[in-house]
C-alpha cells in the first residue's frame, strides 16, 4: 500500500491524506480547508496547494474518514463530492452534526463575500465559491456516523477504529486494521492531538499499537501556560482592556470548540464574582448552533464540568452575555463606545464577521485583540500577532494600533510534552513515523524531541504530495 500527502504537509492546514491498498482501494483520511489564502487582505500566501486542485481524481476515491470537524480537516468535503466522490463518509456523531453546520455556514460565507467582492470590486474578476449549500446537503447524505471504540468495516479487508482524542467535541484518532497479500497492517492517524486538564472534553486517549502512524506537529516545538495561569490571565487582559482602558476586548474564535471553551470559563469566572460587569457579545450564528449541538452531546464531556452543571446546569449561558444572530446587531457593535468583549468567527481571522470587528476596531489604541490559538501564515490573524504599524484589511491599509496579545494556552492542541504522551505507547511496534500538521522548522524540532525521548523508528517530514509506499 501507499501513503500520499495531499494538505497539512509541511504546513498546518488543509489536513488531506490518501491510502491506496494494492487492490486499488482508495481511501481518504480528511479532507480539509487550506487556509493560507486570506481573502481579505488580497494576498495570496505561499502555501503549497490550492482548494481548487486535487492530488487525485476525487472519483475513484471508494470512502473517506473524516477526524473532525474543523474546517481544516473538513472543509474541502462539498468540493470534493461536487468534483465526483460518491462514496461514504465515516465520522463520529458529534462530528456529523457540527460539520452539517460548519459547511453550510462556510457555504453561505463563501456565496456571501462573493456577492460583496463582485458588487465592490465589479471590475475585478472574482472568484467563484468553492462550493454550494446544495453540494452541502449532498455531502451530509454520504455520512455514515458510528461510535467511539468499535470496530467498523469501510471496505474490503479495512475495519477503522475511532478513539476520543479530546481535540473538539467529536473528535477522533483513526486506526486502520487492513489485511490484504495474506498479512494484517495496522495504520494509524492521530489527526489533532487534544490536550489534558482541559475545559468540558475527556482527555486525549492512546492510539492502540501501530505498525505505521501519521502524527500532526502543530506544537510540536512548544509548551504551553498551564490551566491556572491561563484563567488569570485571561481576565488580567479583560481588566487591562474593558476596565482600565475602557477599550473593547476583540477575540477571533472558532465557532466550534474554542467559542465554547471561552464562554464557559467566562461563566467560571461570572459565577465566582470575578468578571467585570460588562457586556459580552458572541457574535457568530454558527457558535450559536454549534452550542446548541455541544448540549446535545454530554456524553463528549469531562468530570469537571459534569460536576460543575450541577450547580450550574447551563455552562453556555450567564447574565451579561449575548448570542447574535441577526447581520444588523452584528453591524452596531461596531458602532457602541462602551467597553464589551466581542467573541467572533473565524479563528485565524481570515474571513467571517470577525474581519469586520477588526476593521472597525484595530486602529482605537484602547482597544485588544486576544489571539486564542494557532494562525496560519497569510492569514489576518498571523499578520496581526506581529503588532506591524498598519495592517491591510479588506483591501485598505489600516493603522493597527490596539495591543495584540496572544495567550497560546488555549489552544486545543497538545504541546510537545503532551503529545509525546499520547503517542509514547507506539516506541514497541512503529516501523516508521510521519510527521504532518506543523511548519516544517516545528517538526524538525519535534522530530529531534522524539528521538531523544525513545522513538528509534525512522522518523519522515512528507512533502506536499509526496508519496511512501509501506
Amino acid at each position: 500500500m501507499t501513503i500520499q500527502f495531499c494538505g497539512a504537509a509541511r504546513q498546518v492546514t488543509g489536513s488531506s491524506h490518501l491510502i491506496t491498498l494494492d487492490n486499488g482501494t482508495k481511501i481518504l483520511l480528511d479532507c480539509g480547508l487550506n487556509q493560507g489564502d486570506d481573502e481579505f487582505s488580497g494576498k495570496k500566501s505561499e502555501q503549497k496547494n490550492n482548494n481548487d486542485q486535487w492530488y487525485f481524481t476525487p472519483s475513484e476515491i471508494d470512502c473517506m474518514v473524516l477526524s473532525h470537524a474543523h474546517v481544516d480537516h473538513c472543509g474541502r468535503l462539498p468540493k470534493l463530492v461536487q468534483d465526483g466522490f460518491v462514496g461514504k463518509i465515516f465520522c463520529t456523531h458529534a462530528t456529523k452534526n457540527l460539520g452539517a453546520i460548519m459547511l453550510l455556514d462556510s457555504a453561505a460565507i463563501q456565496e456571501s463575500d462573493f456577492q460583496y467582492r463582485t458588487r465592490k470590486y465589479p471590475k475585478q474578476t472574482q472568484r467563484p465559491p468553492l462550493f454550494t449549500a446544495a453540494s452541502v446537503k449532498k455531502t451530509m447524505s454520504q455520512i455514515t456516523s458510528i461510535n467511539y471504540e468499535e470496530w467498523t468495516t469501510i471496505a474490503d479487508g479495512v475495519e477503522i477504529l475511532l478513539r476520543d482524542m479530546g481535540h473538539i467535541l467529536g473528535s477522533a484518532s483513526v486506526t486502520l486494521r487492513i489485511s490484504e497479500n495474506g498479512k494484517k497492517t495496522v495504520l494509524g492517524f492521530t489527526a489533532d492531538i487534544g490536550r489534558p486538564n482541559r475545559p468540558i472534553l475527556r482527555d486525549p486517549l492512546p492510539m492502540p499499537e501501530v505498525d505505521f502512524l501519521i502524527c500532526e506537529s502543530t506544537y510540536g516545538d512548544k509548551l504551553h501556560q498551564n490551566a491556572p495561569d491561563e484563567l488569570d490571565g485571561f481576565l488580567q487582559v479583560i481588566i487591562d482592556t474593558c476596565i482600565t482602558k475602557k477599550g473593547k476586548l476583540i477575540i477571533p474564535a472558532f465557532s466550534m470548540g474554542r467559542t465554547q471553551e471561552l464562554v464557559y470559563m467566562l461563566d467560571r469566572l461570572f459565577e465566582a464574582g470575578r468578571l467585570p460587569a460588562i457586556p459580552i457579545y458572541v457574535d457568530s450564528p454558527m457558535a450559536v448552533e454549534a452550542t446548541q449541538i455541544f448540549e446535545l452531546h454530554p456524553e463528549c464531556y469531562d468530570y469537571e464540568i459534569h460536576a460543575y452543571m450541577l450547580e450550574y446546569p447551563d455552562p453556555f449561558g450567564f447574565r451579561g452575555l449575548t448570542y447574535i444572530r441577526d447581520v444588523e446587531q452584528s453591524k452596531s457593535l461596531n458602532t457602541r463606545p462602551e467597553p464589551c468583549i466581542i467573541i467572533s468567527a473565524s479563528g485565524m481571522a481570515s474571513s467571517g464577521r470577525i474581519v469586520h470587528h477588526l476593521f472597525n476596531n484595530v486602529s482605537d489604541e484602547k482597544n485588544t485583540v486576544l489571539i486564542v490559538g494557532y494562525c496560519g501564515h497569510g492569514t489576518l490573524g498571523n499578520a496581526l500577532q506581529s503588532q506591524p504599524e498598519t495592517v491591510e484589511i479588506m483591501h485598505k491599509i489600516v493603522p493597527l494600533k490596539a495591543n495584540v496579545v496572544s495567550l497560546h494556552s488555549f489552544s486545543a492542541h497538545g504541546d510537545q510534552a503532551e503529545m509525546l504522551a499520547v503517542i509514547r505507547n507506539q516506541i514497541p511496534t512503529l516501523k516508521k513515523l510521519f510527521l504532518v500538521h506543523g511548519e516544517y522548522e516545528t517538526q524538525q524540532v519535534f522530530s529531534a524531541y522524539l528521538q531523544k525521548n525513545g522513538f528509534t523508528c525512522l522518523i519522515e517530514i512528507p512533502d506536499m504530495g509526496d508519496v511512501v509506499a509501506l
